[in-house]
């Protein structure tokens, strides 16, 4: 280099007095939090590079890295701001037992392996866990990467003997042995936590996670006593040693999910969530049999959820409606411009602060619904069968009822969706505009539809026979059925965005990786036989029980892709490792329908009365107008494929539940009756078949004499498609 520093150091040298050379670059969260703490923005720093604000952006985020003199420029920042605002002293090396499962140094790379490989065998207490056998190359996640403040990851499953498990086999020692004690070591020596996920969001707190044992260990009940209440007693031994200890619990006490804090100091939060397993902290329709796995196997589950989706805080629906907010913080720092102090200000495209729905929006409970006799908005999920009458004989005659099943309906729904931001505005006689979220009153009774085919406007599939308020996404649908709608009134949104484009993108790529983890092929492109064979062997694999192989293998040997030679060790592996992927899966997709459902939460308890707020209604994030949104879109999906599938084939559904649609087949695949082009590709606008939300796959398949019998009875055979009963999943 040149005596004279280019000009790019000039303007370095200019936010920096002294600094010192360098060597690497510190990782992506240290960047975000040295400009923070200096007061710089992205703008000023991409100034002072020459560079424009998504570069920054990149670089902060770790998706890119800066080349040349830019590389040497960032760098000669970075270190001066180091200087200035160095970070805090991480926490002490804590204790671990004395076999480790790998070196110090070894442990992110553990972690990433952990992570792509959810289901190891399980080791025999308190032995690490064994390495698993790494899969064939498919599309993975990029390794997390690992904050220097919490080198244990995100939680730890701890065991009656003081065992911890973490995620990527590594195993600490706890010597607590009362709940006092357990908190503060989890915040002062055990290096667990996840860092935020926003760059104006907060770290997540760390979660323990107590066996029976353990639970027992600290002087819990193995059962509450209060099963209304779900919650300790307030005279409880462990109620009392927290309170003495000047330790608080949140408003909802000490039950499954117990929240211990207290008042941050120094902008540093002090907070442990709990989860008791043996009080049913995890719920068996999301996590499957997940509490009862070996402490390690639990620790790798709950830990690949954490990692691609945020660390449970509750049940799925907690963190769903949580994961909102931990990807849309509701403020960010601003400078005010009379001190020049920064303080906290409103997050651009962000919720940020609660808000009453209009009158038509909310429950009936609501305080604004009270006396409101104007009717309700009523976007749901479909349930409808087609009246039995219009069956056809040719219908009748086909051999099989096959229910397909769409991928995270919900999810997709949300999928660049453009929602109201503020509180809703009430206009006379408007003028339908597709592009501005609201609630519109208007009568589409007159429009005559095939009644082979449910109704797109009303949950019930059945015409509507007076005015009602629908969802802009409904009215938009019958502007594309070629309907003119002519709103009466309605309550209008003048801020929008698409708030749920992140959640829905983070999301959507744990969903995928997971299933990709599996070995079910995820590309858009793959052909719909090969993918349905990978769901059926996976099926075979997450149902089977790996102490019982002669049946699994004369499962497989039925498959096509079914492997029946393989040696029992890799059988029993191959079965861990479906079925404690199918676990992480189930989780992601509770989270999905929870998260929607907590957004129009309804209130609880039985001292409740009508008209009274609830406790739900000061979350910026109560937004039963945005829940609509998105189970309206769900369902006009829904209906533009069977009406283009209608269209193409003649074939029409005969019954409709949720996310579940049942056709008459020739076949027991989806193959059989759905389209194909000249080149054997799926034919766009109807169902198509793969791993992708807003794809389908089989949900089951029973003769047809059984859907038509089930029909006349006045019973929706897409309930019982499966072999069992579904849940009519609304989103609540």
């Amino acid at each position: 280099m040149s005596d004279q520093p280019p000009q790019l150091f000039t303007a370095i040298d200019s936010l920096l007095a002294a600094v010192d050379d360098g060597t690497v670059l510190p990782v992506p969260a240290e960047r975000v939090r040295l400009r923070e703490a200096a007061g710089l923005t992205e703008a000023a720093v991409a100034q002072a590079l020459g560079v424009r604000v998504p570069s920054i952006t990149a670089w902060e985020a770790g998706r890119a890295e800066p080349r040349g003199e830019r590389l040497e420029a960032y760098r000669r920042l970075l270190e001066g701001l180091a200087h200035r605002y160095p970070a805090t002293t991480p926490p002490p090396a804590p204790k671990t037992l004395s076999v480790p499962p790998a070196p110090a140094e070894e442990a992110p790379a553990a972690q990433a392996a952990a992570t792509a490989e959810p289901a190891a065998p399980a080791p025999q207490r308190p032995s690490a866990p064994p390495a698993s056998s790494r899969r064939p190359a498919r599309p993975k996640a990029a390794a997390p990467v690992v904050d220097s403040r919490f080198p244990n990851g995100p939680l730890t499953v701890l065991d009656g003997d003081g065992t911890a498990y973490c995620l990527g086999g590594v195993l600490l020692e706890c010597p607590a042995t009362t709940m006092v004690q357990l908190v503060e070591w989890v915040l002062k020596e055990s290096g667990i936590g996840q860092a935020r996920l926003h760059r104006h969001g907060k770290d997540s707190d760390p979660l323990i996670v107590l066996t029976a044992s353990a639970a027992a260990r600290f002087g819990l009940p193995e059962r509450l006593q209060d099963r209304r209440g779900l919650r300790l007693a307030q005279d409880h031994p462990v109620i009392k040693q927290l309170a003495k200890s000047k330790w608080k619990l949140t408003q909802r006490g000490f039950g499954p999910w117990p929240r211990i804090y207290r008042p941050a100091q120094g902008g540093q939060r002090q907070c442990v969530q709990l989860a008791i397993l043996p009080w049913d902290a995890l719920d068996s329709r999301a996590w499957g049999d997940a509490a009862e796995l070996h402490p390690a196997d639990l620790a790798r589950i709950l830990g690949v959820f954490a990692t691609r989706v945020l660390t449970p805080r509750g049940s799925t629906a907690v963190t769903g409606l949580e994961l909102m907010t931990a990807l849309r913080p509701p403020t960010r720092p601003v400078k005010d411009e009379a001190t020049s102090a920064w303080v906290s200000g409103p997050n651009p495209g962000a919720l940020t602060k609660p808000v009453d729905p209009a009158p038509p929006e909310a429950p009936a409970e609501h305080p604004v619904a009270q006396g409101w006799k104007g009717g309700f908005l009523d976007e749901e999920a479909y349930q409808w069968v087609r009246d039995v009458q219009l069956l056809t004989d040719e219908e009748c005659l086909l051999p099989y009822a096959v229910g397909i099943d769409i991928n995270t309906a919900f999810l997709a729904a949300a999928a660049r969706l453009t929602v109201g931001l503020s509180g809703p505005v009430h206009v006379t006689a408007p003028a339908f505009d597709k592009t501005i979220p609201g609630t519109w009153l208007a009568d589409l009774s007159h429009i005559e539809l095939d009644p082979r085919l449910p109704n797109p406007f009303t949950p019930t599939g059945l015409r509507p026979h007076e005015p009602g308020w629908y969802t802009t996404a409904t009215l938009a649908y019958a502007e594309e059925l070629g309907c003119e709608v002519r709103p009466l009134e309605a309550y209008l949104r003048q801020e929008t965005g698409a708030y749920l484009d992140p959640w829905h993108d983070r999301l959507k790529d744990a969903y995928l990786t997971t299933t990709a983890d599996m070995g079910i092929p995820v590309d858009k492109d793959t052909a719909p036989a090969a993918y349905l064979d990978a769901m059926a062997l996976h099926k075979t694999y997450a149902a089977a029980a790996d102490t019982r192989l002669d049946g699994l293998r004369a499962a497989l040997a039925e498959l096509s892709a079914g492997r029946a030679d393989l040696s029992d060790e890799d059988l029993a592996a191959l079965v861990r490792r479906h079925r404690q992927g199918a676990m992480v899966l189930s989780a992601i997709k509770s989270t999905v329908k929870g998260g929607i459902g907590k957004l129009r939460e309804r209130p609880q308890g039985r001292h409740y009365r009508d008209g009274e707020r609830w406790p739900a209604l000061e979350r910026p994030t109560w937004r039963p107008d945005i829940r609509a949104a998105v189970i309206a879109k769900a369902r006009v999906n829904m209906h533009r494929k069977m009406a283009k599938l209608a269209a193409l084939t003649g074939q029409y559904p005969l019954a409709v539940l949720s996310d579940c649609v049942v056709y008459a087949g020739p076949g027991p695949s989806p193959l059989d009756f759905l389209p194909l082009g000249s080149e054997g590709t799926p034919v766009y606008g109807t169902f198509r078949v793969g791993a992708n939300p807003g794809f389908c796959k089989v949900e089951g398949v029973q003769e047809m004499a059984w859907a038509v019998d089930l029909m006349e009875q006045g019973y929706n055979p897409a309930r019982h498609i499966k072999g069992g009963d579904a849940v009519a999943d609304e989103g609540e």
